[in-house]
This record gives structure tokens, sequence and C-alpha cells, in this order.
């Protein structure tokens, strides 16, 4: 498990790790600059006599630079240029320069013409300037040197030649390869704990850091410097408690794997599940169909959808797969009277999906209401008319076919989430381990305070809502964060505009349903469900070429492959 840990739970780890005789600071810094150099041969493989410049600051991040540039000379014989930001008398340097790495010194470049030449002439600029412990904002001859190395960069990035002959039709080939930046823990400038990122920090096109990821990697607009993230773990996190101990982790997809249900050959669809979803209107008759199609590609056994009739109509000839449930409905909007009808459904559903294209009128909310207080009378109690033609002389259930707390395993969504806003004392009504999958604004309504605040404060507020409700709580967003009542916070590494689009988020919840259908715990189906989403949006961002063209339905097509990309580890 990939840990996401604070920068004084870095030097914590680091410390314990050093005393306990796990690993010394010196072999930490060896290990982790002989990671670097692995990467930047990575970076530069396709490239004949490439240049490597190194930005080396005062600290061990520039330390482990120094390790990246001595054994990239020394093992692998690439050319290669150190500039420190200080002097440094010490074996690292020594060491460096014995290998032939050539040492400039920015005490001795006034006007940083010589940062301006060893960068704009490299291939790979290894930033390793300033760490973990960067406070901002940077200030003087720091702030000049990250100035003078951007300035640089982007005059080799302009410095393409022109084509002789111009199709307007096809875009311009690349003619001469782009310098690339690999940041040694972070971008030099980027605050490791908050993601603010100084004007005038350096952004990579990959960054490595070591033993575990730290929570500015993933939070605006620092992220948007990080880029690609590696993480080089070290040693491991059975042999560091304090490492152990942290609840903060970053999802990957041997996680994913070593949780997804299991698919035996003998199976047949009661094995894996009935999920029902509750949503549609006449307005918004697409989210339910799409979050069905989404739950049956996670792999529930039967998917049935609960909608009213203008919306079952207008769905059942193009989506052949669920069953359907006829609610009643007022104007194409469902009412509390269906809450006798679901309630019917509840004794065979193994996971329940509510609000995908609900909408927010009163009738609605009442659903809401009702359908929190239900109990699964599996028709017992039912006063359900016979036949699809009277279901809306269905009437509402009695108080004697209420009890709270007593749905299957329950996602709310979308509409649903704006409605169980507005009743009071919403969460005492909630099964425990509910799964909510707010968006930033549906989150501002539920917690009462406004977006930014939301923003600014995303990871500590999904860890105490999701205490205080004793709920599980999707934050969405990049990075969407997965929080559970017991302090556990959940990271998905994705950062997609695939996934910007409407009609993406009731892809979310069908997937997650249909995991919870297959008996997941809540928490694992939200998370792995989360990873799922990110993945496939991820892949057909590379098949569309863009990530602009994407729908919601080319999400739930690329599912299969997301599986497949987990399955096949």
């Amino acid at each position: 498990m990939i840990r996401v840990v604070s920068v004084e739970a870095m030097r914590a780890i680091e410390a314990e790790a050093d005393s306990t005789g796990v690993m010394s600071y010196a072999d930490m810094m060896e290990a982790a600059g002989r990671a670097a150099s692995l990467r930047a041969l990575h970076l530069i493989s396709s490239l004949e006599d490439p240049r490597v410049t190194v930005l080396v600051g005062a600290g061990n991040n520039g330390g482990d630079g120094l390790v990246a540039a001595r054994v990239l000379r020394e093992n692998h014989a690439v050319q290669v240029r150190a500039y420190l930001l200080t002097r440094r008398e010490d074996n690292l340097r020594r060491a460096a320069e014995a290998a032939g790495v050539f040492i400039a010194y920015a005490e001795d470049d006034h006007d940083h013409r010589v940062l301006r030449n060893m960068v704009a002439s490299a291939d790979l600029v290894i930033d390793a300037l300033f760490g973990i412990g960067v406070r901002l904002p940077l200030r003087d001859e720091a702030a000049r040197v990250l100035r003078g190395a951007n300035q640089a960069l982007n005059e080799r990035r302009a410095a393409r030649p022109s084509p002789d002959l111009i199709n307007p039709i096809e875009p311009q080939p690349l003619t001469q390869p782009l310098v690339q930046v690999l940041a040694i823990d972070c971008p030099s400038g980027l605050d490791c704990d908050s993601g603010e990122l100084d004007k005038n920090a350096i952004p990579a096109d990959e960054t490595l850091t070591f033993i575990a990821a730290k929570p500015g990697h993933f939070q605006f607009p620092g992220a948007q410097a990080v880029s690609r993230l590696i993480i080089a773990p070290l040693f491991s996190a059975n042999d560091a408690p304090t490492l152990a101990k942290e609840r903060t982790f970053l999802v990957d997809a041997a996680y994913a794997q070593n949780r997804l249900p299991a698919r035996g050959t003998d199976s047949h669809k009661g094995t894996h599940g009935t999920a029902l979803i509750i949503g549609g209107s006449i307005n918004y008759s697409g989210a339910p169909a799409l979050a069905a199609r989404a739950a049956y590609r996670a792999g529930a056994g039967l998917v049935t959808i609960g909608a009213p009739g203008p919306v079952v109509t207008a769905l059942a000839a193009q989506i052949m797969e669920p069953t359907w449930v006829l609610l009643p409905h007022d104007l194409g909007i469902i009412t509390e009277k269906a809450s006798a009808v679901i309630g019917e459904q509840l004794g065979k559903t193994t996971a329940l999906l509510i609000g995908p294209g609900l909408g927010q009128g009163d009738a609605s909310g009442n659903l809401i209401r009702a359908l929190l207080q239900i109990r699964a009378t599996g028709g017992k109690n039912s006063r359900r008319a016979i036949g699809f033609g009277n279901s809306q002389q269905t009437s509402a259930a009695s108080d004697e076919d209420f009890a709270p707390n007593a749905l299957p395993p329950l996602v709310i969504d979308a509409d649903g989430l704006n409605l169980l806003a507005k009743i009071d004392a919403w969460p005492q009504l909630l099964p425990a381990s509910t799964i909510l999958t707010p968006h930033p604004g549906e989150m501002s309504r539920l917690a009462g305070i406004d977006t930014q605040t939301v923003q600014s404060s995303r990871w500590t507020l999904a860890v105490e809502k999701a205490a205080e409700w004793n709920v599980i709580l999707l934050l969405k967003g990049a990075h969407t964060l997965i929080a559970a009542p017991d302090g556990r916070l959940a990271v998905l590494p994705f950062k997609t505009d695939a996934l910007a689009k409407a009609g993406t988020g009731d892809v979310l919840a069908g997937i997650i349903t249909g995991l919870l259908a297959q008996g997941m715990e809540p928490f694992e189906a939200a998370v792995c469900g989360g990873y799922l989403h990110g993945l496939a949006g991820t892949l057909a961002a590379e098949q569309s070429g863009s990530g602009r063209s994407v729908v919601a339905g080319d999400v739930i097509e690329m599912l299969p492959a997301a599986f497949g990309r987990i399955e096949a580890r």
C-alpha cells in the first residue's frame, strides 16, 4: 500500500528508519539518487548522446541530485552537468566531480548566463533544488535561479524549426525532442503539505518521490506541476511502524486487484447480486440507464431500474439488459407513493442506488424521506395493485412498513444528495456505511458551507464529515478522495478532463453499486469503483486521442479494458 504522509510525518519516518537500523540517512540518499538515475535513463532512452543538467540545492534534495549525477556519469557515461545553488564542500559533490560531472556555481554566475545555457542545451533537467521542506514564497537567489531556469526551458521548447511545407489538415510533427524535467521529491517551489505553488516553480514532466507520497502532490495548483508521479519505496512499511500507522493512502492497480470480487466459472447471475437503481425523470431519462450499464459492466448479476413510466418507455427499447419496475409518478416525476413498490423489491436487492436523474422537486424529496425509513417487505405487506397498468394507483406504505436503517447497502448520488441536504438531521436516517458521492457543489449543500471552502479543505473535510455522518464519503474532483468513518482516506491517482462531462458521475455511481451488489465492503467498493472509473476515463481519452471528446458512454465501454489492466497484473 502506498501511504500519503505529511512533511512532518515523513521526517519522523526517516528518523525512525535511521535510528532503528532499517536504513541510514546516507543509504537513503544513495538509494534515492540511484532511483532518480534510473528514471532519468528511462526518460532519455530514445536519444543519442543525451545531455543531462542537474539543478542542485543545499539540502538533502540536492544530495539526491548529486548522487543521481554521479551514477549517470559513472555507470552510464551520460553527459552530466550540475548547477549548484550554494557551494557544497561535502563528499557528495566531490564524488560527482571525481566521476566527471561538470560543476557550476550560482555564486559565480551573476547574470545566470551559465544556468540558462546549461538548461537550454539539456535534453533532461533533473530538478533537485528544493525538497519537501521548502517554505514559500521563494525569495532572493532561489527565486532568481528558478526564473532563469524557466526562461531557458521556455526558450528551448520554442526553438523548434518551422516546417518547409505546411499541411492545413494534419498537425505538424515535432522536429526536435523537447527538453524534459524530472523533479526529485517535488517540483521546486511546491509546498508538499498544501499544494501551494510558488509563481517561479518549475513544472515537471515526471516527479519521483520516495518512501511515500505527499499531500501536496495531489492538491491544486501544485498537482498540475507534478504531472506523472512515481514512488520509490526505498524500504518496506513492515519495517517502519510509523509509516505503517498512516491511514491515508494512494490507490493503485495492485490494491484494486487484491480486493475485486472473485468470479467463479460455475457462477450464475444470482451469484453476483442484484442492483436496484431508483431514478430518472422526464427531463433526465438517461442518467439511470448510464448507471445501470455501468453496474452490469462492473459485474453485477442482475440490474433493475425503478423509474416512471415515460422514462421506461423511452429507454426500454435502447438498453436491453436491465429489468424494469414502473414507479408511480406525476408528470414524469416519481412520487412518494413509489416507496411501497420499491419496498417489494428490497428483499431480493443486494445494493441500492438512489438519485441519478431523480429531479429535485418536492415529490422527489418526499420519496427520499420515505425510502430512508422503508422496511424491505419482500411483498408481504405490499398494497401494490397487480399489473403495470395500475402502478400509479399504488398507495404509500403504512407506518408499519417503515423502520429506520433497514435498507440494503446503499449509494446516494446526484439529485439524491441535493434532496438529502434539504432533510433535517438527515445523517440519522442513513444506514451505517451508506456511500455518498458528492461533487464539490453537492458537498457544499450537504455540509452547509460554500464551495470554495470545500475545495480549500477537501482532505480534512472529507475525513471529518465521513466520521460525523458515519458514511463512506467519495468527494469527486482531481484528485477524488474516499473517506471512511474510521479515519481511512484513499486518494485516487487520476486527473483527467475526460471525466469532466455530464453523465460520468452516473457511471461512477453505477460501478460502485455493481461492486457493492457483489458483496464488497462499502469502503472497498467505493475505492475500487473510483479507481476503475478513473482508469476507464483515462483509457477512453487515450483511445479517442483527446479527453475533450470523451462522453459518459465511452467510459462505460472502456470498463472491460480497465478490468483487464487490473486483472492482468
